[in-house]
């Protein structure tokens, strides 16, 4: 009698429309969707602005030939990503990399959209969610830009202050750096 194949684990990956770290981010995934090819299937879900981002640095193709379920955001319901958080048909919920905007809606409980509203119903549902905002710390960052050029920007308080509110929130954990992503990955599917 043949065994059948052991079903893979899901994890939800979400973009927002920020450009900082996202080259360094899909090249982290891509590597852990390597290593855990045999047990986790990565599934991907680009806000509306992701999608025009994705664009802008040349990286689309590269993602969509990388992962095979890759989603793009129609409503806030649409695909049901909130309603399979709640589930718990994924182990959890990465949003990286997380745009201020996206930060202040979740910390102020707004969902109207796909990934803010799946992160209000994952944590009603104590599903694990994980967060790499853009906008960490107050003061001065610096991003790439898609040819390469290196762009200043001020992290205003207000949205350092956003962070602080969600990482308050129980079940939701804020990484700093797309390095960080093995260790969630380590957490949840370590033998």
């Amino acid at each position: 009698m043949t065994e059948k194949p052991r079903k893979k684990r899901k994890v939800a990956w979400g973009i927002t429309g920020s450009g900082d770290k996202l080259a360094e981010t899909i090249e982290v995934m891509k590597q852990i969707e390597r290593q855990y090819a045999e047990t986790v299937e990565i599934q991907i879900y680009l806000s509306k602005a992701a999608t025009t981002v994705l664009k802008y640095y040349r990286l689309e193709n590269e993602l969509k030939t990388s992962f095979e379920h890759v989603y793009t955001e129609v409503d806030a319901n649409t695909p049901f990503l909130a309603g399979w958080l709640q589930q718990g048909k994924c182990e959890f919920l990465l949003i990286a990399p997380a745009t201020s905007n996206t930060v202040a809606k979740i910390a102020d409980k707004i969902a109207d959209t796909m990934l803010t509203n799946a992160v209000a119903m994952g944590l009603k549902a104590s599903a694990h969610i994980y967060i790499m905002p853009t906008d960490l710390k107050e003061g001065v960052t610096f991003t790439k830009l898609p040819k390469g050029e290196i762009m200043k920007l001020q992290v205003r308080p207000e949205d350092a202050e956003n962070v602080k509110k969600i990482s308050k929130m129980e079940h939701l954990s804020i990484i700093a750096k797309p390095e960080e992503i093995w260790g969630i990955f380590k957490k949840h599917f370590s033998a």
